[in-house]
Formats: structure tokens, sequence, C-alpha cells
């Protein structure tokens, strides 16, 4: 198992005004999954690359283990890199695909072969070894080109996008894979993606890359419950912010005075709460009269907008408990507090 340790690492593309990835700071658990998340071109792939030895960093340092590896070159670094595209050779077999590091590294054939066999009943596909990649489905070549990693014997797997070529059913089997494939191999993996859910069900850990910048680095819940900014709370599908000031255990906004959880700072803040976390019902604090403005079903949920005086709020809830709901009706909701977030700033 391998500690991988990013200091201020910056990745430039030649010709860019900007750089592709700026001052990334960041301790990679070893044995574990970290998630690089973000939209396209904030630099996640970029930092896969710069890891992986395929790029120079323009500044800054990449160590596994305390041992600087810039010097490393790619073939020697320990650290291998699974593309969005399979690269599969085509007019190669699927097992010889997978035996190819091992060639190259002149290894047995016996130990080749049965290396190839194990990989192949790992990533269950131990009966395609004669096919040739154009006789795959595309989540079959991603598992090949998954094998073709490990049987290297990788100190670090990176992987880029690896389910976004797939379809919903083939995502979930994908992902089942390489999280079954890692807790038992406890191979340290950095897994590109630019999908919140993918992150947090993949993830131990995720790092939120926007515009080439960490803006938070965290357990995947942190980023529901406890987001760093509204950027980073929008991202994840955030959608009420609420500027006001906050003082002895209340938030006073909008939506008129709130009962805050403990442990908050008082001053001026923007005040979060996820759409599911509204409740519908006076409950004990926080109740609030409201108007339905909108309504849309999208499947396991309900989302309501609803007016509260000046303010606007969005709520989902399941689809059973608002019923015969819709725009012009008034109800009561409520915000339980240990639900509340503040951010600072005014937003």
């Amino acid at each position: 198992m391998t500690e991988v340790t990013l200091t201020g690492l910056t990745g430039r593309y030649p010709g860019a005004t900007a750089p592709a990835l700026e001052r990334l700071t960041l301790e990679v658990r070893s044995g574990g999954i970290t998630a690089l998340l973000g939209p396209s071109g904030c630099g996640k792939t970029t930092a896969l690359k710069l890891i992986a030895g395929l790029m120079r960093p323009a500044s800054g340092g990449i160590a596994f283990d305390g041992r600087s590896v810039l010097a490393d070159p790619p073939e020697t670094r320990g650290a291998v890199m699974v593309f969005q595209n399979p690269l599969l050779f085509p007019f190669q077999s699927v097992a010889e695909n997978v035996g190819f590091g091992l060639r190259m590294r002149k290894r047995p054939a016996a130990e080749i072969a049965a290396r190839v066999a194990e990989m192949l009943d790992r990533v269950h596909l131990p009966d395609l070894g004669r096919r040739r990649p154009a006789e795959l489905s595309g989540g079959q070549q991603q598992r090949v080109a998954l094998a073709r990693a490990l049987i290297l014997g990788p100190k670090v797997l990176l992987l880029d996008e690896p389910l976004s070529g797939l379809d919903a059913d083939l995502r979930a089997g994908m992902r089942d894979l390489i999280r079954d494939i890692q807790a038992e191999m406890r191979i340290t993996t950095l897994v590109v993606t630019h999908d919140q859910q993918e992150a947090v069900v993949l993830a131990d850990r995720v790092a939120l890359i926007l515009g080439g910048r960490l803006r938070q680095h965290d357990r995947p819940e942190m980023f529901y419950s406890r987001p760093a900014d509204r950027e980073v709370a929008s991202f994840f599908g955030g959608r009420n912010f609420l500027p006001g000031h906050a003082a002895a255990g209340r938030f006073d906004c909008a939506l008129g005075p709130l009962v805050l959880p403990g442990g908050l700072a008082d001053g001026e803040g923007l005040l979060t709460i996820r759409p599911e976390a509204v409740r519908l019902g006076p409950g004990t604090v926080n109740a609030l009269a409201a108007e339905v403005t909108e309504r849309h079903f999208l499947g396991t949920q309900t989302r309501l907008r609803l007016r509260v005086g000046a303010a606007t709020l969005e709520a989902a809830l399941p689809p059973d408990q608002v019923e015969g709901i819709g725009p012009g009706q008034r109800l009561t909701v409520h915000l339980p507090p240990a639900s509340l977030w503040l951010m600072a700033g005014p937003g």
C-alpha cells in the first residue's frame, strides 16, 4: 500500500494562458480510493497524468510514501493509468492484451499465462481470453483494460473516467467490480469522474477540483452536510442559500429568525439547507408558512418551489408525501436545525 502526497502541484499545457491544474496539495491515503471530482476541463485528468509521469509538472512535488518520484520515468514509477478509452490492441487477443506488460518485462511464458488467467478471473472474464477486443462489449473492454493494469502489480492505480462510456447497468456493475478488487488488493486508487454520485459511491474520500484548484477534500457525506462554500454546495445539488446574521444560536434572514444547531460561529454568513432536508408540517421549531409556486416530478422525488414571504425555498420530497399538492396551495414546512449549515460570507 502506498501513500501519495501532492504538494503545490501545477500542470500547464504548451501555449495555454492559464495552468490546467494550479497548486494542488493533497494527501491520498494508502490503500483507499480517492475520487478527483469536477467538471470537464477542471484539471482532474491532468493530475493523473502528472502522477503517472506522462506530464512534467510546471512546479510542485509528487511523492510515494514520502519519496519524490519526479525523477522516475513512467515505466518505473509504479503508477498505472487506465484511460477512459480502453486503448486495447485490436489485433491481439484479450489474453495477449492483458499479458502485454509482463511480456515487455520479459517474464517467462508460463508465469504470464498463469497471471493472465488470474487477472481475467478477477475481472469476471475467465472464458474470453481468446477473443479480440472488437468481439467484446464496452464494459468487457474496460474490464480487460483494468486487468492489463492490475497484472503489473502497481503501487498506485489511476482510473480516468472509467465508467463514462457505459450505460447505467454496466456502470453499476463496473463500480462494484472496482470497489471489490480495490478492497481485496488494497491498491491506492485515484478515480477521475465528473459524476457526483459515482464519486460518493466509489470513493472513501473526494477531492473536488473547480477551475484547476482544489476546493474541498473530505469524506463524501461532508459535501452534502458541510460544504466549504456556495459553489461547492451548488455542485452537489444545493439550491437554498440565505444570507443573514447569526447570533446566540439564531440566524436572522429573509425567512425570519431560525434556530441553528450548536457550534456555529456568530456573524454574517450564508445559510444553506438541502432541498431533501426540508420537511412538511410545523415540526417543533423553524416552522414556515409557504405557498407552492412550482411542482416537478423527478421519479424518486417530487421537487417543490416554495414562496416564503419574500424568499424562495426548494424542497425535494417523496412523491407520496406531496400527492395532490400543486401550485397555488399553501402549506407549512419546517427546517430541522440539525440540517442547517452556515458558510462564511454574505454569498
